[in-house]
């Protein structure tokens, strides 16, 4: 195909002058990666899916109606996209509940285990919390690179090209971004286990 070798951006310009193809090589050049990141979040072939029907029918209406504004960064907004379609749909799915009752089923150990599971919750998104204030404090290099490569599923190749360095530059600021944060949780005292 005539645009498989053009930059994301160029597609993206292509797409919104009208060009339907272009916006099928974004599809294209990108599903694994999104399709992966949702898979690995919901852990149910057909709900990821359809997440990720819906996360590309929200860009083409986001780019149709003129909304699309991140500068050439086309993975990293679809795939902020795809972050927010997963946690849409927990917390939807947690406030219609299903449960599954067998012939051996017993309501008492499904509120002992919506218990636990809230409180294991709470644990892990407090750990979650912590360590993103503390990455906060971590050199902007640095930070960047983590934040890149953990957050956006970027390779070390992508950071690189994304922040004009080589990729032994990102690898190196990768770890000393680890360095400084387990520093950083050790005199934070951060428990980073139930």
């Amino acid at each position: 195909m005539m645009y498989e070798k053009e930059d994301d951006q160029v597609l993206v310009g292509q797409y919104l002058a009208g060009n339907e193809a272009a916006f099928e090589v974004l599809l294209r050049r990108h599903k694994s990666r999104v399709y992966g990141y949702i898979r690995m979040m919901v852990k149910d072939g057909q709900l990821a899916e359809d997440i990720f029907q819906d996360v590309f029918v929200k860009a083409v209406l986001t780019m149709k109606k003129g909304s699309y504004n991140e500068e050439g960064k086309f993975l990293p907004w679809i795939m902020r996209i795809a972050h927010n379609q997963v946690i849409d749909t927990f917390r939807k799915n947690k406030r219609y509940p299903t449960v599954d009752g067998g012939p051996d089923f017993d309501i008492f150990n499904v509120i002992k285990d919506e218990d636990r599971i809230i409180d294991e919750e709470m644990v892990i998104g407090q750990i979650h919390s912590d360590v993103k204030k503390l990455i906060e404090f971590l050199p902007k290099e640095q930070r960047d690179v983590l934040i890149m490569r953990h957050y956006n599923d970027m390779s070390f190749k992508e950071i690189a090209e994304d922040t004009n360095v080589s990729i032994n530059t990102a690898l190196g600021r990768m770890r000393y971004a680890l360095i400084n944060l387990r520093r950083l949780i050790e005199e934070h005292n951060v428990v980073l286990t139930q």
